[in-house]
């Protein structure tokens, strides 16, 4: 059995990813929940952008966006994404692979109606990803947005939540000498439990 002690320790892989994070928030000047998202095109090729975690589950990891934007598009057909959620000032960062699927409607109605009423109005606005004639343009469409919905606009039909199922995730954690602490979790063929690896730096 693979010995943890100390920021590893933990029975639950989604359990220590909260309390890094938790960390994270106290001691990142911004975005402490700013991961880079990487997926593939159609064609294989890889792409990758910051997005920011909104939530970890008991079983997951939850960012939002446009589901027709580049990402959106990418994450429908290979249904399959990584991130690493990197955090200079503990010198640790979290490595996560897996399956993708929609998030719950009513998960991406609640975190929609949270966010403020310009980014609510703003997931209208923008055609993510696609071509823009100019930031008049678009401040333009913000504008017709608000005459037609108000204070009050909708979810989008084509915004809301991903969750990433991980099929393993790794924490790593800077060490002297660049002989850093690597430990991956990996989920068994039953999903439920996971197996641990200790890896060389």
């Amino acid at each position: 059995m693979t010995v943890r002690t100390g920021i590893f320790a933990g029975a639950c892989p989604f359990t220590l990813a909260r309390n890094w994070l938790g960390e994270a928030e106290k001691t990142e000047i911004n975005d402490p929940n700013a991961i880079a998202l990487s997926t593939v095109d159609a064609q294989g090729m890889p792409n990758a952008r910051v997005v920011l975690l909104k939530a970890i589950e008991d079983d997951g990891f939850v960012f939002y966006t446009n589901y027709t934007s580049a990402k959106g598009q990418e994450v429908e057909q290979a249904q399959k994404a990584a991130f690493v959620m990197h955090w200079k000032s503990l010198r640790r960062q979290i490595r996560v692979r897996g399956k993708v699927t929609r998030h719950t409607k009513a998960a991406s109605d609640q975190y929609y109606q949270s966010r403020g009423l310009q980014s609510r109005l703003g997931a209208w606005a923008s055609q993510q990803s696609q071509p823009l004639a100019s930031r008049e343009a678009l401040m333009q469409e913000v504008e017709r947005v608000a005459d037609v919905y108000g204070d009050s606009p909708p979810r989008p039909d084509h915004w809301g939540g991903y969750h990433i199922a991980p099929d393993e995730i790794e924490f790593w954690a800077d060490g002297a000498a660049r002989l850093h602490d690597r430990f991956r979790w990996t989920r068994k063929a039953d999903r439920r439990q996971w197996s641990i690896t200790r890896l060389n730096p």
